[in-house]
């Protein structure tokens, strides 16, 4: 190199250490998501894998405000303290930029005043309780941050259940009398009074609704309650307490009542082997399958079955939009700045993997025709899962338990 040139050489490092040395640190840092869950769940696994599978396809385009993103677990457990810790961990220690999981109704409300206090946006994709959001609306400004992406709250699962039981159960196969039975939790709690009125006011008779201890492992008293009350269908509603010794237990003991409802582990693929084909003929809440619910359903579901091995629980399809739904936002607010993102993501109109994902004025999720929706499918030969209900979506007619088949 020249004399002449050294000094401009010089001169340009200089500039260009100057010009980085005044660059926001953020823009030179990864935008990081935090994913509070049940790791020790299919939920929390799905959750995980999902978050991968979104975050690789935008960080493959570029990323976000040219930052790529990337993501940081920690297990909340179904316990509240523990969802507490997990919550403080993500945005006092790794001060995540948004927050993205849930589970249990229950340790998402104990977390809502620390995230309002860590003021960091929070994407639920677990926990259906409406008292979620409710707060939105009672005291916005230090719960705007709150929003629900999946999956619809328990109200409209209690809505999408009446026209299940008053549409299918009573419409077309005749049933006139259903037990409801729930697992004493704030999402149930949440969705049977709905769900029994609804129910009665269509004109079907509920005999009995009781709630049972999450803890529960023996239901055989249960099941003689439902029998003795002439129900002729049992609605089940649980998510933490054992479907598998639920299901295993109402096969074994043959009890002469078909059983349906929102079982959440009974969501997962591998249910069916699981309980050793036990399940077959329960028919199981569902809000995504692989159909054409849009153009993205089948491709997301086949790619992720590809890569993980297993279909997808509700909560792999909520934090794969999820994601999504976020990285839009921020492209629209051209900032992370969770003032600036608030106001994008009230304005989300995004075709998502179950449906079109809007929020209404709560921050909830918005549910009917070409939004998220409630399909109910049921556990067939060979572990088959066969759309059911609704009419415009089924795929097969139901089947009787084995036993009551004659």
């Amino acid at each position: 190199m020249s004399s002449f040139l050294r000094p401009l050489a010089a001169a340009s490092v200089i500039v260009a250490g100057a010009l980085a040395s005044t660059m926001p640190a953020t823009a030179q840092q990864p935008i990081k998501i935090g994913l509070p869950t049940s790791i020790q769940l299919q939920v929390g696994r799905d959750t995980q894998n999902a978050a991968k599978m979104a975050i690789e396809e935008i960080n493959a385009k570029g990323g976000l405000l040219g930052r790529k993103l990337e993501i940081v677990v920690a297990d909340e457990t179904e316990n509240p303290e523990q969802g507490i810790a997990a919550i403080k961990k993500l945005t006092a220690d790794e001060k995540v930029d948004v927050l993205i999981g849930g589970y249990t109704s229950g340790v998402t409300l104990a977390q809502l005043p620390h995230i309002s206090n860590a003021k960091t946006i929070y994407l639920g994709v677990g926990a259906a309780s409406p008292a979620i959001t409710a707060k939105v609306k009672t005291d916005y400004e230090n719960y705007k941050y709150i929003f629900r992406v999946s999956p619809i709250h328990a109200g409209h699962q209690a809505r999408a259940l009446v026209d299940f039981i008053n549409g299918k159960l009573k419409g077309e196969m005749g049933l006139k009398k259903v037990a409801i039975v729930g697992e004493n939790a704030k999402w149930v709690q949440d969705l049977v009074p709905i769900l029994k009125k609804g129910a009665v006011d269509g004109g079907t008779e509920v005999p009995m609704s009781e709630f049972f201890d999450t803890s529960t492992s023996d239901f055989s008293p249960l099941f003689a309650k439902v029998k003795n009350s002439g129900a002729q269908y049992l609605i089940v509603i649980l998510s933490h307490a054992s479907s598998d010794i639920f299901v295993k237990q109402w096969h074994d003991a043959q009890v002469p009542i078909p059983i349906g409802g929102i079982d959440v582990k009974s969501q997962d693929a591998d249910f069916f082997t699981r309980v050793s084909g036990k399940a077959l003929a329960e028919t199981v809440g569902l809000f995504a399958t692989r159909a054409e619910l849009t153009p993205k359903t089948i491709p997301f579901w086949d790619e992720f079955v590809k890569r993980f091995g297993t279909a997808p629980v509700y909560t792999g399809v909520g934090t794969y939009d999820a994601v999504h739904v976020y990285a839009e936002a921020v492209k629209r607010a051209n900032s992370v700045e969770p003032a600036a993102v608030i106001k994008e993501l009230e304005k989300t109109d995004y075709v998502g993997i179950a449906g079109k994902i809007q929020f209404d004025e709560v921050h909830d999720v918005k549910q009917g025709p070409g939004l998220q929706n409630l399909l109910f499918a049921q556990w067939q030969k060979d572990g088959a899962r066969v759309v059911v209900w609704p009419k415009e979506a089924a795929k097969g007619p139901m089947i009787p338990p084995p036993w009551m088949s004659n």
